[in-house]
């Protein structure tokens, strides 16, 4: 992209009272926005209000600026952090009027006049961005404080369905999207460790990315720019304001082919993506929980809406219609999943038959799988406090158990 181009379309951007509609509008009358800004006042009128009209002839303050900012970031090298193993990672900026700007997002109703993208070259080489059917794309999203088995679950969902193939979107939220990402970045990328066909996963973001929010997941947003893209629709200094991160989950559910909700409370941002993906004929997914948790009551509520109860990752793929070797090949990668943690001893499923049979199996059949409480997991096993607390310390120890805030524990499944 040349400069001057550039430009154009920041401008249009940053251009007050015009918003994605009348943008469109214009763009389909007059092409570029390099000829949109040659137009006459009249010939503007005939598409725009008179506000917008004076919006469109007087530049914007902030141009300048925005412009060199987003030009350094186009040319700066890439980051030395993240996958060695990975690729270094490109930048680019796909502008709506580009061939390779994503199809499923053209038939959102306001789909962002510039895409910001880094990520591995082979993805965004210089004939285009080649990452973009949606087919190939399930969205992983649920609670920013999940709980420990909703976080192994997100992990888990994500390196097999990736290990079929798929590629993973998500937010990179804390909790579930970071968990989700990380699945998959560890199934490689891609069927077998094979050359992959689509990135690992993409994450689409709600800042400039010239930044990374949350700061603590700086290193994995580097790693996913090795193997796969980060995604954004917001220009270079945006920082991390409330309301863009609804505005990008309309951008997570129109890239996937589906959205799993992995947990979610009943107010979760999740459920905002999970109504996005339905209203734009995706398919939605939840994780069913515990009746008494309150990340579970957001994917309760979409099942009884009509979501697809899903327990495995062949759940999805079956219901997606994908290849029967695409289900065979997440199934093999949930049991060698298995069969590392049952060799390492960290709860695959010899690893848990172990433990049922052990001394203590008695406190880990009375725990079941709900969130438990000390004094109610003492009524059931009749056991003393000092008794409970060893036991529970050596399976937290194990893997098989896990402490949650305000005192509670709840039971491991894994592999």
């Amino acid at each position: 992209m040349q400069r001057d181009e550039l430009s154009a379309w920041l401008r249009l951007t940053l251009t007050s009272g015009v918003g994605p509609g009348t943008a469109r509008r214009l763009l389909v009358a007059f092409g570029l926005p390099q000829q949109i800004f040659l137009q006459p006042e009249d010939a503007l009128a005939a598409l725009a209000t008179p506000s917008q009209v004076k919006a469109l002839c007087a530049v914007p303050p902030s141009l300048a600026a925005l412009e060199e900012a987003t030009w350094q970031w186009l040319h700066a090298p890439a980051p030395e952090e993240g996958d060695p193993e990975g690729e270094p990672p490109v930048r680019r900026i796909v502008t709506l009027g580009d061939a390779a700007y994503p199809p499923a997002l053209l038939t959102i109703e306001d789909p962002p006049l510039l895409l910001h993208l880094t990520g591995a070259a082979r993805w965004l080489d210089g004939d285009g961005p080649r990452f973009w059917p949606m087919e190939r794309c399930v969205a992983i999203v649920g609670s920013r404080n999940p709980t420990a088995q909703g976080a192994e679950n997100a992990r888990q969902f994500g390196r097999a369905l990736r290990g079929a193939g798929l590629c993973i979107v998500s937010g990179l939220a804390l909790g579930i999207d970071a968990a989700a990402h990380e699945g998959a970045l560890e199934a490689g990328r891609g069927p077998g460790g094979g050359e992959a066909a689509h990135p690992s996963t993409i994450a689409v973001v709600g800042t400039g990315l010239d930044r990374v929010y949350p700061a603590r997941h700086r290193t994995l947003a580097h790693r996913i720019a090795r193997q796969g893209v980060v995604v954004s629709e917001y220009p270079q200094g945006t920082p991390p304001l409330a309301g863009n991160f609804p505005r990008r989950n309309r951008l997570i559910a129109a890239l996937s082919q589906g959205t799993l909700v992995v947990e979610a409370a009943l107010a979760s941002g999740s459920l905002v993506t999970a109504r996005l993906a339905s209203e734009q004929g995706r398919e939605v997914f939840a994780i069913p929980g515990s009746i008494h948790a309150p990340q579970s009551r957001g994917c309760h509520a979409l099942i009884r809406q009509g979501a697809k109860l899903v327990e495995s990752a062949q759940d999805v793929l079956e219901e997606l219609r994908l290849p029967a070797s695409a289900a065979a090949r997440a199934t093999e990668g949930q049991a060698a999943h298995g069969n590392e943690d049952e060799g390492s001893g960290s709860g695959g499923d010899a690893g848990r038959d172990s433990i049922d049979t052990g001394p203590h199996a008695g406190v880990l059949s009375a725990l079941g799988f709900d969130p438990t409480g000390l004094d109610a997991l003492g009524a059931r096993t009749g056991m003393d406090a000092s008794r409970l607390q060893v036991a529970l310390l050596e399976l937290e120890l194990d893997g098989h158990v896990a402490r949650l805030p305000g005192g509670l524990f709840q039971r491991m499944a894994r592999g």
